[in-house]
Parts: structure tokens; C-alpha cells; sequence
């Protein structure tokens, strides 16, 4: 029996060859926030859709200088970002690839030393993530350290923020050749912030109630949907996982609504982190029915590829496709070490765990010379 993960799908207005899609990863190599030429040449290797990904998703790329949250990560708000990322771009097309660009504002989870003059971060609310980003000192050296208090975002300020969602959406399509974007909308940052309790205790309309708290998600993702065309717009979301300290205290009523919002908009796809965010799948304390959260999008109209993640192999992505429970299913560390990860996966070759000390940050090494079969 072939196998499903390499069957072909639409998605929204693009064809992928197979099922198997690049999650988007950080990995602290853009100076400046500028793209550079060894990103292109690290993208061109997982693009071959045959033996690499189907769709890369790039990594979380900050849409404002205020979106900043960790040092060297790129950025879509001037002109020699979007220079770079065309370079990227170019690479990608040139080796038959796919690419959608990840919209990323971090909120809270920054620190003073990456924001414009050095002001606060912005959130939902005036609480302090318990948390650490990755900064580098002025002798040049990189490490983390905690996150700085932020302020709360005043209301007249949020039209303006979810104008800045469009316009890098417009960017990376339009400018820097991207083939869609996706709203990162989990993860404990700043949608995500938004949606639950723990981040947020804000009393007008952005917060308290379920639906005031999914308000600013719903907004952003219906503005990057006229900016670029709904089939060209993704969505990630994290229902329980506890990275950046988020919690919310009862997740699933919240997500369901969510979801049957989103029905609305036919959407390319929904992306969904199952669990916590590159630890276990199930996390303690926390249950969730993502099955009940997919019911409740396709309820609402949700036309969209469901995308999932975390966790999966090729026994467990053939299941979920098989049962129906997903129509994609993304990877994250494979392809950092296994540029070539599809074919691995097509031939049930052993998983090649990548090195730790250069997941973030540095230069070639662990990063470009990962060789693929065959090298």
C-alpha cells in the first residue's frame, strides 16, 4: 500500500506533491535581521519537493521592529530584508520548491536591548513572561537571558498593529517573493497572549470574555487574508502548550470558538501544535480534543488543510492521514539535520538527530553542511 504522505494535495491556490511540509524553525542566523546568503543556501536544500519538503514555512520572521524577540532572527519591514529574502525566495523556486513566510510579533517575550530605544515590550497585559530570549552583549557574544517586563498595549494601538500584520504579509508575498504567509499565532506570543487568560487581564474589549480574547487573532488573520488572498494565508495555533509561560484556563471552549470563527475565511490551512511545542504530546494537567477543536472549524465552513505537529514520524503522520485526522503533517528537527527528510522518510531510513550546540546561532557549520544522501 503507498504510503499517504506522499500523495499529492491542493492547498488553497498552490498543488504539493505529498504531505510532507518544513515547519518553521528559528535559527538566529540573520545579522542585523537582514537575511543572508547562507539562508538561501539552507532553504535551497530542503526545497527539492521530491526528496526535501512539499511546503517549507520559513522561520518566524518579525513583521515590525517591535516584533523583535530574539537576536539575528529576520525581519519584513525594509528594504534590504526583503532584498534577502528574495535571494531566499529565488533559491527556493529555483529547486522547485514552496515557501510560505512566518508573520511573527513575540509581544512580551523579548527584552528591552532588542526593542526601538530600547523601550518595553508590549502584551495583552503587564505581566511578565517566565520565560528567556536570546540576546547578544556588546563584546558580540550570544546567550539568554530573561525576558524584560512589559507594558500593556493601549487599545488605539491595536488598529495599527493588526495594519502591520497586512503590510508584511503584502511584503513577503508581493516584495520578497514568498508564495504565501502564516500567522504565528502560537507559542505564547503576542496573538497567543492575547487569547488566553494567563497572559491576558485586560478589561475592554480585547479581553475577559472568549470571544473579546480571540478577537485580535480573528482580525489579524481576516486583514492578511485580503492583503494576500485568503488561499495564500495559513494560521498556527497551540491550544495547551506551556512554552513562553502561557496558559489559559480553559482552553477548548476557546479554541472550538475560535475555529468556527475561522470557518468564515477559506483559509489555505490550519497548523496545530499538538501538545507542548517539541516535548510530549499529551501534557500533564492539560486535556485537549483536537478532534473536537477540527469538528468545530469544519462546522463553521472551514475548508483549509489541517496541518499537524509535533511528535510525528512515519508510522504516526500515516495514521493521522489514513483516519482522516490531519491532511498535513509538519516537521521541525527532522529537517534541520536531514535536508533530504521526505526521501528518508520514503525509504524508512533511521532518524539523524541534529547537534544541539548549533541549533541557534554560528554559521555554516550545523546548519549548511548536514549532508544528504548520497553527498
Amino acid at each position: 500500500m503507498s504510503h499517504p504522505l506522499f500523495s499529492s494535495l491542493r492547498l488553497g491556490a498552490l498543488t504539493l506533491p505529498s504531505r510532507v511540509v518544513m515547519a518553521p524553525l528559528t535559527r538566529n542566523r540573520a545579522p542585523g535581521a537582514v537575511p543572508t546568503a547562507l539562508m538561501a543556501e539552507y532553504y535551497r536544500q530542503r526545497a527539492d519537493p521530491w526528496r526535501g519538503a512539499a511546503l517549507i514555512v520559513s522561520e518566524g520572521t518579525a513583521i515590525s521592529p517591535q516584533g523583535q524577540g530574539y537576536a539575528d532572527v529576520p525581519g519584513l519591514y525594509d528594504s534590504a530584508q526583503l532584498d534577502g529574502w528574495k535571494h531566499v525566495t529565488d533559491a527556493v523556486h529555483a529547486a522547485g520548491g514552496l515557501i510560505f513566510c512566518q508573520l511573527w510579533h513575540v509581544g512580551r517575550v523579548s527584552h528591552q536591548l532588542l526593542q526601538p530605544d530600547h523601550q518595553a515590550p508590549v502584551a495583552p497585559s503587564a505581566i511578565r513572561a517566565n520565560t528567556k530570549t536570546y540576546v547578544i552583549d556588546g563584546e558580540g557574544k550570544g546567550g539568554f537571558t530573561p525576558t524584560s517586563e512589559p507594558r500593556a498595549l493601549h487599545r488605539r494601538e491595536i488598529p495599527g498593529l493588526v495594519h502591520e500584520f497586512a503590510v508584511a504579509a503584502r511584503n513577503a508575498v508581493q516584495s520578497a517573493g514568498f508564495d504565501g504567509v502564516e500567522i504565528h499565532g502560537a507559542n505564547g506570543y503576542l496573538l497567543d497572549q492575547f487569547l488566553k487568560t494567563g497572559a491576558n487581564q485586560r478589561e475592554d474589549d480585547y479581553g475577559g470574555a472568549i470571544a473579546n480574547r480571540a478577537r485580535l487573532m480573528l482580525e489579524v488573520t481576516r486583514a492578511v487574508a485580503d492583503a494576500v488572498g485568503p488561499g495564500r494565508t495559513g494560521l498556527r495555533v497551540s491550544p495547551v502548550t506551556p512554552a513562553n509561560d502561557i496558559v489559559d484556563a480553559d482552553p477548548q471552549p476557546l479554541f472550538d470558538h475560535l475555529m468556527r470563527e475561522l470557518g468564515a475565511l477559506p483559509l489555505a490551512y490550519v497548523h496545530v501544535i499538538e501538545g507542548a511545542t517539541g516535548g510530549p504530546r499529551e501534557v500533564e494537567g492539560r486535556p485537549f480534543d483536537y478532534a473536537a477543536m477540527k469538528a468545530a472549524y469544519r462546522e463553521g465552513g472551514g475548508q483549509g488543510a489541517w496541518m499537524v505537529n509535533n511528535g510525528y514520524d512515519g508510522a504516526l503522520a500515516r495514521s493521522a492521514l489514513e483516519s482522516g485526522h490531519a491532511d498535513l503533517v509538519a516537521f521541525g528537527k527532522a529537517f534541520i539535520s536531514m535536508p533530504d527528510w521526505t526521501e528518508r522518510l520514503r525509504r524508512d531510513l533511521p532518524f539523524v538527530a541534529p547537534e544541539r550546540a548549533t541549533l541557534y546561532g554560528g554559521g555554516a557549520h550545523g546548519y549548511t553542511d548536514y549532508p544528504a544522501l548520497g553527498d
